[in-house]
């Protein structure tokens, strides 16, 4: 959603880059390279903020891309272009779609991909998305990455009319996905891979105040989605990014709620979802990183609206950690070996949270509050349930976590909570 910053570049990379299931009847997980690879392509989905040093990430990348042979393009249209770049002309401080081109093609080159280039493409260059000359340059590669930004500008670029059909350009990269290619996105990059209803803004207090509306607003606040999706590489569910950093649990229940959807992956920064047989019925998931992502299930969930605000109960919130597996045909998580069910010790009760989405308007409020809450409620034994409210009143919306029937907590060092399954979510007004 946020556009990727023009951080410093003079120090890309100071050194070289060098499951216990929950069912008994499915096999263990064995990681990403297991014999869930599929046969066609791959989907590499990061929430946004990827270092340059996650090598976990970029190698994934690169070795689905063909390892010492990868050759990833590089696409950034969802960045500005240099027209609209007051510091085009300076290398450190630039971030528009060929500066951001180039930086990244530079890290993939340094992570070890044979070769990385920019695809030309950005919002002043539309016309290009239909270039056979382009096409050429994407049917040479073997694996695609698309930058952060604003997901918007990737509709505009490489989809054409009302109905969003695919350029040139899109329909060759769809292609080369089909027949093995590995397509990554970082934030806006991820976001597009999205089907249907895919999110176009919004700020979880006011989506859960105001609700979704289909378009793109002008207003960063405003909860909008586009009812033609973006490129729809990704078709089990909705994506969202940034999720802890902003807090969007929330924006992403009510957006799933109002369009009729039962799922969103819910990303992390720095931390990618990899996804296997992507497009299909048997989409399989593992992550990779060092946060994590949510699976939000509302198959049970129900919601309503009455004077007092929008509700929603009996949702369904799983918090999968590096190493851990998702089956979205089956909706079930495996969680990676090495971790051990947790036996909660502590007789600590939850802390109060008054801020649980992470309210911009809040100055003194506490990032990755919703996931601080409920990891501290699985880690005790003093509580099966535990609340917090958004910052914002008129109304306060009030969350509650309760440790239901199917809920399960995991730890990989025996002392905290740190993957978490099927922990039941309640929103209600007041």
């Amino acid at each position: 959603m946020r556009a990727h910053p023009g951080t410093t570049r003079r120090n890309l990379l100071a050194s070289s880059i060098a499951l216990v299931l929950l069912t008994a009847a499915a096999p263990a997980a064995q990681g990403v390279t297991s014999g869930h690879r599929a046969p066609g392509g791959s989907l590499v989905l990061i929430g946004g903020g990827l270092k340059e040093n996650n090598a976990e990430v970029y190698g994934e990348i690169i070795e689905r891309a063909g390892g010492p042979t990868a050759r990833i393009g590089v696409i950034t249209a969802a960045s500005v272009p240099e027209s609209q770049d007051p510091h085009a002309g300076d290398p450190d401080l630039c971030s528009n779609s060929a500066c951001n081109g180039a930086y990244y093609a530079d890290l993939f080159k340094r992570h070890g991909a044979a070769d990385a280039q920019w695809i030309p493409l950005d919002i002043d260059h539309v016309a290009d998305a239909d270039s056979d000359a382009v096409v050429a340059q994407v049917e040479s590669m073997t694996g695609f990455f698309f930058g952060g930004g604003d997901q918007y500008r990737y509709v505009t670029t490489l989809l054409r009319g009302d109905r969003h059909t695919d350029s040139k350009v899109l329909a060759a990269i769809r292609a080369k996905l089909a027949h093995g290619a590995v397509v990554a996105g970082s934030s806006a990059g991820a976001q597009i891979a999205s089907g249907p209803d895919m999110v176009s803004g919004g700020e979880s207090y006011e989506s859960l105040r105001d609700g979704s509306a289909p378009g793109y607003f002008d207003d960063p606040t405003r909860l909008g989605y586009l009812p033609e999706g973006g490129f729809g590489f990704l078709r089990s569910g909705l994506v969202d990014t940034h999720t802890g950093a902003y807090g969007r649990e929330g924006r992403a229940l009510r957006l799933a709620s109002d369009t009729g959807h039962d799922r969103v992956y819910a990303l992390e920064e720095n931390t990618a979802l990899v996804v296997d047989h992507p497009g299909g019925n048997r989409e399989h998931m593992t992550v990779l990183g060092p946060h994590g992502v949510a699976v939000l299930d509302l198959r049970d969930a129900r919601a309503h609206d009455s004077a007092n605000g929008w509700s929603l109960r009996r949702a369904r919130y799983s918090y999968l950690t590096d190493g851990d597996q998702y089956d979205a045909r089956t909706w079930t998580p495996q969680v990676a070996p090495g971790k051990q069910r947790l036996t909660p010790s502590s007789t600590a009760p939850v802390p109060v949270n008054a801020d649980v989405f992470h309210s911009a308007a809040d100055p003194d409020g506490t990032a990755y509050s919703f996931r601080t809450t409920a990891r501290a409620l699985a880690s005790t034994r003093a509580q099966n349930s535990a609340t917090a409210t958004t910052f914002e009143t008129g109304p306060r919306f009030t969350v509650t976590f309760t440790k239901a029937r199917g809920f399960a907590a995991f730890t990989g060092d025996g002392t905290g909570a740190q993957t978490l399954t099927a922990l039941r979510i309640d929103i209600a007004s007041q």
